[in-house]
């Protein structure tokens, strides 16, 4: 966008996301003033569950980040304190 001098809030562009996948790009790209959205895909659960399993599929990624997106959840719940960090 840079590049094309277009302005990071321009109404034509969004970037899009699935709600649960990589939260932190779409936070960290909301963050720097760029307009996002997450999308939620509904119906009955025989005709979505293909769909979500495919995009699971797609994206190679999504097991290595399990434990990123764990980590970074509790870190913003510990930076609101929201709930009390558990120590072991």
């Amino acid at each position: 966008m840079e590049k094309y001098k277009i302005d990071r809030q321009d109404k034509r562009i969004f970037a899009a996301q699935l709600l649960g996948m990589s939260d932190h790009i779409t936070y960290n790209l909301a963050h720097n003033g760029y307009n996002v959205v997450k999308y939620v895909p509904y119906g009955p659960v025989k005709e979505v569950l293909p769909y979500l399993l495919r995009r699971a599929q797609e994206n190679t990624s999504v097991a290595g980040q399990t434990s990123r997106e764990l980590s970074l959840i509790i870190k913003e719940k510990e930076r609101r304190k929201l709930y009390p960090m558990v120590v072991k």
